[in-house]
């Protein structure tokens, strides 16, 4: 029976059949994860270590959890760098502004106070949880 919504799809993974469902308008992205499974699946089996289809399913989904893994890993650690130098270029901007605004009651920072001020502003930034707040 299919859902509304809904269309069957009938694929082959390593030459089997199989009836597949997916929201209408889904069909080229589930194709496309029918080509990396049968992809995988098919390379695990022409190793001819492996010939149980049910150990070839498992590895081949390993394989592609671990493939997925890496990828949202690379892309938290690219989200991670560009908020840390947001929040860098965020501080020093805040300190050349403290600076021009001649710090404290008009007097102008020195440059080792200006480094110490943006040194504070950086470690503070690092600090800060990614909503802005210490808790």
């Amino acid at each position: 029976m299919n859902k509304p919504g809904h269309k069957q799809i009938e694929v082959q993974i390593m030459g089997q059949s199989y009836l597949l469902s997916c929201p209408i308008g889904g069909e080229a992205m589930l194709l496309e994860a029918v080509e990396r499974v049968d992809t995988a699946m098919c390379r695990i089996r022409d190793a001819g270590k492996v010939k149980a289809r049910d150990r070839i399913a498992v590895l081949a989904s390993l394989n592609l959890a671990y493939e997925l893994s890496q990828l949202e890993r690379k892309e938290a650690e690219r989200e991670a760098e560009a908020q840390q130098f947001q929040a860098s270029s965020f501080a020093q901007a805040d300190a050349s502004a403290f600076a021009e605004a001649g710090g404290f009651e008009g007097d102008p920072l020195d440059p080792q106070t200006q480094a110490r001020v943006e040194e504070l502003m950086r470690r503070l930034d690092q600090t800060l949880d990614k909503d802005g707040r210490l808790l």
